[in-house]
């Protein structure tokens, strides 16, 4: 615990293939830490190299926490995550460790730090205007009574007739798994539990940002990605989870193990979508007062991996 009874974390987050794991996990070392995983694909089981999950050695240097511990199939939500997050917190820190989130996940981290609260941000554009050309369709009334199935309570406090309102409370259901009126509630009970330190790794020259997502693709290629998808496919886990088709790295892959399409054609795809990732991280984290910059590189080029860990040590003890 720290001033005012607050518990104390820390967080290394960002882009893709910034270097947030090696720096993590040598701030856990120094800080006497352990890594909770912020990453909303490296949970599942199985997913490895395509995840680009900590490798065995780096997680036996450093104890993880929600790393490879979920079947792809089950579904698991925001809401799940931050319950998972605070009891690994808390067993942490029973321990007397410090607890270092560590990933990409941007709303991951997001909720938690804000005790599991829906976030303005939070956001499906696309089954928003589904609800809406259902409404049209169907009627406003229609639409309505799905709320009212689902959240009782708080169609209470719509009208039949809003639409937009309807709607958005059917969108945080669907993104978050929980009801409005339970995330109401605790909005009105919450405090400010956790002190956070978080850092995001930020290249300011984004090209070489772009040739680290390249060579990362390499490796994951010349460590048996297009293997570990062929598994994936063949275990039937692409059908049983749309979660795991969707996820970058393998539905790029999947074309190529169906030979529907070229391994170099699905290489270059799957560089063009993780960069787009790469740039839509860059603006939920740049968008958080609470993400402090660790600047990567310099006029030279990218720093000494040591002075990266200096600097980032040293927030810790501000």
């Amino acid at each position: 615990m720290t001033g005012e009874g607050k518990i104390r974390i820390g967080a290394v987050v960002g882009c893709t293939a910034s270097g947030k794991t090696a720096l993590a996990i040598e701030l856990a070392k120094r800080l006497d830490g352990e890594i909770i995983c912020c990453d909303s694909m490296q949970i599942y089981k199985g997913m490895d190299i395509g995840t680009a999950k900590p490798t065995a050695e780096e997680r036996k240097a450093v104890a993880h926490h929600l790393t490879d511990f979920l079947s792809p199939d089950v579904p698991y939500s925001c809401a799940d995550y931050v319950k998972d997050a605070e009891k690994a917190v808390e067993d942490i820190t029973s321990r007397g460790k410090f607890p270092l989130f560590c990933g990409g996940t941007g709303l991951y981290l997001d909720r938690f730090l804000k005790g599991g609260t829906e976030d303005g941000a939070v956001s499906l554009p696309e089954y928003r205007e589904e609800l809406y050309k259902y409404a049209q369709t169907h009627g406003a009334g229609a639409l309505y009574a799905i709320l009212e199935q689902k959240d009782k309570e708080c169609a209470a406090s719509v009208h039949p007739n809003n639409i937009k309102r309807v709607a958005r409370a059917l969108e945080i259901i669907e993104a978050t798994g929980e009801k409005k009126s339970d995330i109401d509630k605790r909005n009105s009970r919450m405090t400010d539990k956790y002190e956070s330190v978080v850092i995001f790794p930020y290249f300011n020259d984004r090209s070489l940002l772009y040739s680290r997502i390249d060579r990362r693709v390499d490796k994951m290629m010349a460590d048996g990605l297009a293997d570990e998808t062929e598994r994936l496919y063949r275990d039937g886990v692409f059908v049983k989870s749309s979660t795991a088709s969707q996820a970058i790295g393998y539905k790029e892959l999947l074309p190529y193990v169906l030979g529907e399409d070229t391994l170099e054609n699905c290489i270059e795809k799957l560089k063009t979508a993780t960069r787009r990732y790469a740039k839509r991280q860059l603006t939920w984290f740049s968008s958080k007062e609470y993400a402090q910059k660790v600047e990567m590189d310099d006029a030279n080029g990218e720093k000494m991996f040591e002075d990266i860990v200096n600097i980032s040590e040293k927030l810790f003890y501000c």
